[in-house]
């Protein structure tokens, strides 16, 4: 059974992207799928630095982030808009766990093959779409299967009800449905080969 990935790039505690986050986790397990969300919080990292990693190596929870990213198959990303682009955070993130640090690690470990549905939440019209152009652009070069469907939640300040539920029905459908693309894809392009073939270095 294909395993799935779901976090936000925000730290911030009342992220809306957050909260979009864990409702397109608890979607997706609606679908009967193998979930886990984690918060970016819980790795933070130094700015990347190619002279510390030269000296250091990798930071410790940029290993355990690759590490989540290799075990699971599909990956879900709740997208702020920073500037018309992604959070220093994520892209910091990504940086991070797209770098080597055995010598046995194949390229891109933490990327190949993945398969990723990406969205975002703002208070603006656009609900952070500008923003998912250049993160859809990143994947797609890092061997990262992105799948058409995404979602972009305008209003962000008033999008969620107490439940943590999408207030308008268009939106949630949005949701579900770029978490039920996300699903298929992921199963059609693992296949049935086992956790362990597909992320052995």
């Amino acid at each position: 059974m294909a395993k799935f990935l779901m976090f936000a790039g925000s730290a911030r505690k009342a992220s809306t992207n957050k909260q979009l986050a864990a409702l397109a986790a608890s979607t997706a397990k609606a679908e009967g799928a193998d979930v886990t969300l984690i918060d970016l919080k819980d790795f933070e990292m130094p700015l990347y630095d190619g002279d510390l990693e030269q000296d250091r190596g990798l930071p410790e929870n940029a290993k355990r982030l690759k590490q989540l990213f290799v075990e699971h198959d599909g990956i879900f990303i709740a997208s702020p808009e920073y500037n018309s682009s992604i959070s220093p955070l994520l892209k910091n993130a990504l940086d991070w766990i797209s770098r080597p640090h055995t010598e046995s690690e194949p390229p891109l470990w933490a990327f190949n093959g993945k398969v990723m549905a990406i969205g975002s939440v703002a208070p603006g019209a656009f609900g952070g779409l500008r923003g998912l152009v250049p993160l859809r652009m990143m994947l797609g070069n890092i061997g990262v299967t992105v799948v058409p469907n995404q979602v972009a939640i305008s209003n962000g300040v008033n999008a969620f009800d107490d439940a943590g539920a999408l207030k308008e029905k268009q939106q949630s459908q949005m949701l579900k449905a770029t978490i039920k693309q996300l699903i298929l894809t992921t199963d059609a392009m693992t296949g049935s080969l086992q956790t362990d073939e597909r992320n052995t270095p």
